[in-house]
């Protein structure tokens, strides 16, 4: 994901992994498909956790994010997919002739 803010801006860990990761939505299909991997943001946050509780401590996590007024991003996959190709694509731009 793009990095908000200032450049140089020094922010905290959970800052951090929680305005530059997003979540997929989804469900036991999604979950098996990706391997726990769709909840990124807890993934970010807690990297020893095994990959089956990432979904239990999602709801704590996204809780504590409202309550510090932070963005917790969330998407379906198609539309995770289509933002992480739109950012390639722009930051990619540089390097295609004109």
């Amino acid at each position: 994901m793009e990095m908000p803010g200032p450049a140089g801006e020094r922010w905290g860990h959970l800052r951090r992994q929680v305005l530059t990761s997003r979540n997929v939505r989804g469900g036991p299909v999604t979950d098996w498909l990706l391997g726990g991997l769709n909840y990124q943001i807890e993934h970010h946050l807690f990297l020893n956790m095994p990959r089956c509780h990432l979904e239990l401590v999602q709801p704590l996590v996204r809780e504590h994010c409202r309550s510090l007024g932070l963005p917790y991003a969330e998407t379906g996959l198609l539309d995770s997919y289509r933002q992480g190709l739109r950012h390639m694509h722009t930051v990619g731009g540089a390097a295609r002739p004109e």
